[in-house]
């Protein structure tokens, strides 16, 4: 094509023809200029399909990490509830000064903590490369709200327990456990010594209250997570 133009270019100098030269002039310009957006817009189609793609891939990655989270959630949040009953079945012992063959199974459920560690490697990727990579604005906004905020908090709540655990729960296991198996049951040297005790009371109630609140948190944290898994199941079928 090059060669036509060229070609046509030299014979209108051959004629003298300054009218049509010019005319000829002009039309080249725009074609080259037209060529060049041409490519450029090509390469912008290029570009944007790359960024896509990388964005499909990410999110693909976000998903499988939020599916885990969600499933370790589910786990310790059936923990908790099983640690809030067993708390209120022990404070009834107390309030009624009885014991029960159900206790060691109960101080099993309870003196226990799980760790929450949230899964961001996807998420730090993604952070690595811009948030702005993810086209979806509501997206963006609930991956910052999980994974800056609500996975904080979650985590926090569960180190609470494990303080307490470790505070409260294990000078009163030295000085009257026989046996224990952890998140399994607790043997008491004497149950009725333990049952009567003002401090471990006290202890059960501020512990199955921290249970409520990790509960909440974390359900909180799994209604998060559904939402965020329904938009980018959209988000990658519209890319596909």
């Amino acid at each position: 094509m090059f060669s036509f133009l060229r070609r046509t270019r030299k014979k209108l100098l051959m004629k003298n023809d300054s009218r049509k030269y010019i005319g000829y002039a002009v039309g080249e310009i725009v074609l080259v200029v037209i060529g060049i957006l041409i490519a450029l817009g090509i390469d912008g189609w290029n570009e944007d399909r790359k960024e896509r793609m990388l964005e499909q891939e990410i999110l693909v990655q976000i998903r499988e990490n939020l599916n885990k989270d969600r499933k370790a959630l589910s786990g310790i949040i059936a923990n908790a509830n099983r640690a809030v009953y067993a708390s209120e079945k022990v404070i009834e012992l107390y309030e009624k000064n009885q014991t029960s063959d159900s206790l060691k199974y109960w101080l099993g459920n309870i003196v226990q903590f799980d760790r929450f560690l949230p899964l961001t490697n996807a998420y730090e990727v993604l952070k690595s490369k811009g948030l702005d990579l993810v086209s979806n604005k509501e997206l963006r906004f609930k991956l910052g709200t999980y994974y800056d905020d609500q996975a904080q908090i979650i985590t926090n709540a569960n180190e609470d327990l494990k303080q307490t655990f470790v505070d409260d729960w294990l000078p009163v296991m030295k000085a009257g456990v026989v046996d224990f198996e952890f998140k399994k049951y607790v043997i008491l040297e004497d149950e009725s010594v333990f049952i009567a005790t003002d401090r471990v009371r006290n202890i059960l109630i501020l512990n199955r209250s921290n249970y409520d609140g990790s509960i909440q948190y974390m359900n909180s944290g799994v209604s998060l997570i559904d939402h965020i898994l329904d938009m980018i199941n959209a988000e990658v079928r519209n890319q596909q």
